[in-house]
């Protein structure tokens, strides 16, 4: 295996457990190591910059954040793609003629014109609650990176309908985040490596959901969580133990990314 010089993770399920929603030390250790070994780490998550978790003892290099719709590192931006602003407004009232309320994410804000129980939900996952907000409008006119809203898969068709700049990514089944059909994880990767004058084979990705198959199709070599979807594992170079097994601080142990011994 070529030894990486950037690895991107998604956060959910494949940094934090979903269940305990927390990292464990090994899989911190790891990170630091990775890091001290000169490997970039890299964040890629359809997660909000507002809502990007902070690790102790580890500071990512590059964020790929509202699913590769707007990428940055510690200098400033490096890809910024928001929905056309037509398709923002028409999302919007689709999703009011399916009786849902939803989020639009802009660089600073993230903002919500109501909310029922799989938004809530959906939200619960990152530890936060919706905003409800009478400055929704105000937000929706400007920069859109990323709406978000609950729904079913049957729903898809009628969410996107009269848009022609605008995508659905999702990672979970009573929700969706609505992206730039010029976004996605597989988009802002190909912008990253270019930033940082680096190959495909040189990237590595860790991640578990639908919504990271366009990220593995990006990479030289891609690791599936043990607790992956089967559409993730399928594509995948590796499949490594679960989010709460340590997945993958064993893999990169196993495969000399870090140092052998283990203080925890």
């Amino acid at each position: 295996m070529h030894k990486p010089r950037i690895i991107f993770f998604d956060i959910d399920g494949t940094l934090i457990d979903m269940e305990k929603k927390r990292i464990t030390e090994r899989t911190l250790d790891a990170l630091r190591r990775l890091q001290q070994n000169g490997i970039l780490l890299a964040i890629a998550t359809g997660r909000s910059p507002l809502i990007v978790p902070k690790f102790d003892g580890v500071e990512f290099d590059v964020f790929l954040t509202y699913n590769g719709s707007y990428c940055y590192d510690r200098r400033g931006d490096i890809f910024a793609s928001p929905i056309p602003p037509q398709d923002v407004q028409t999302l919007i009232q689709n999703a009011a003629a399916l009786g849902r309320p939803v989020s639009v994410a802009g660089r600073t804000q993230l903002l919500s014109n109501g909310t029922d129980d799989d938004l809530t939900a959906y939200y619960a996952i990152g530890g936060r609650a919706p905003v409800i907000s009478d400055k929704f409008d105000e937000v929706s006119r400007g920069e859109v990176f990323q709406l978000l809203m609950g729904c079913r898969e049957s729903d898809w068709p009628a969410i996107l309908k009269g848009t022609s700049g605008a995508k659905i990514a999702a990672w979970w089944d009573r929700a969706v985040d609505i992206i730039p059909t010029s976004g996605g994880k597989g988009a802002g990767i190909r912008k990253v490596l270019a930033h940082y004058s680096l190959t495909k084979e040189d990237a590595m990705a860790f991640g578990d959901g639908n919504n990271d198959i366009e990220m593995f199709q990006a990479v030289g070599h891609s690791v599936a969580m043990g607790n992956a979807s089967a559409d993730l594992k399928a594509i995948a170079s590796e499949v490594c133990g679960t989010c709460a097994e340590d997945g993958i601080y064993h893999y990169c142990k196993e495969n000399d990314l870090i140092y052998r011994n283990f203080q925890k």
